[in-house]
């Protein structure tokens, strides 16, 4: 069976749990995991992880997400999205300049408080089947990094804004808006929302749903497929000799003065010529490295590994 990375463009109306359940049927793969959950009305980047691959996925070098998105002002919602129920409609004469400002302090390090309908844990339960029984409780906020903001388009007439946002993991889009509007004295509610980019991927990267069957259908799913390799391509790269190779699987910690191990780095990728082994943390103080996690691959050659 096939092992690696493919990104899905996630259609609207599905959860990430329905794509993993959709792709498993068109391609016959039962070991699949998901590089972090959408709402079922976002679109965008889902990475998805075959077989072994979903060893990477706690691993991963880049924890940030990029998201564009669209919000009304004047409404405010629930859900502080255009799904749930309308609790407020005002009157909104909001300009470009008072939406820049509202967006000022929201860039850097701030601290967010979770909707109620999410899948945060509060003694036990999660917080979005308290709200659908109508049951609303404290919440601690929670420290997130808004890294980049920017407003792409506002519409006065209608009055919605559009904007671009790389944040940290655990960040809540529709919270940010639901802030925007706050600010304003209006109200915000998301009404639209697409992934760019997660985990160092991007939409360039993603096959459609009906890309994918077109794919099996020529049999090319490996072919189309990254290596597991290419999830942490931000580190360094060292290669091991066939007798060290053999070590390294077997748990044996190397002597760093016999290897080729890059300086400066935390985390190395670890290769026998052609083949990608696994992940290692130079122990300098020690003089040893620590394997982190092993990707064997049975002999396959890597893509990454032939670069």
């Amino acid at each position: 069976m096939a092992e690696g990375i493919i990104c899905i463009d996630k259609p609207q109306g599905f959860t990430s749990f329905d794509v993993v359940a959709k792709v498993r049927g068109i391609t016959r793969h039962r070991k699949i995991g998901h590089g972090g959950t959408l709402d079922p009305m976002a679109t965008g980047v889902l990475p998805l992880f075959f077989g072994r691959a979903a060893k990477a996925t706690e691993l991963m070098p880049v924890q940030e997400k990029r998201y564009t998105a669209t919000f009304r002002l004047g409404l405010t919602t629930d859900t502080q999205d255009i799904t749930g129920k309308v609790l407020e409609q005002r009157e909104s004469r909001v300009t470009r300049e008072m939406v820049e400002a509202a967006l000022e302090p929201l860039r850097g390090e701030i601290k967010q408080l979770p909707p109620m309908f999410s899948a945060v844990w509060v003694d036990g339960k999660r917080l979005y089947n308290l709200a659908r029984q109508g049951i609303e409780i404290e919440r601690e906020k929670r420290d997130v990094v808004i890294h980049s903001l920017e407003l792409l388009h506002f519409d006065p007439e209608a009055q919605e804004c559009t904007i671009d946002v790389r944040c940290s993991k655990g960040t809540y889009i529709r919270t940010l808006c639901h802030d925007v509007g706050a600010t304003l004295g209006v109200g915000g509610t998301l009404t639209a929302l697409r992934r760019t980019e997660t985990l160092g991927f991007t939409q360039e990267e993603c096959y459609t749903l009906e890309q994918l069957c077109d794919i099996m259908a020529r049999g090319e799913l490996e072919k189309r497929m990254m290596p597991v390799d290419a999830a942490f391509r931000q580190y360094g790269r060292m290669y091991l000799s066939p007798a060290q190779a053999r070590m390294f699987l077997n748990g044996v910690r190397l002597d760093l003065d016999r290897t080729r191990c890059p300086k400066g780095d935390d985390l190395v990728r670890v290769y026998e010529p052609g083949r990608f082994l696994g992940l290692a943390r130079p122990d300098r103080e020690a003089g040893d490295l620590v394997i982190v996690k092993i990707f064997a691959e049975n002999g396959k050659k890597s893509e990454e590994a032939e670069a």
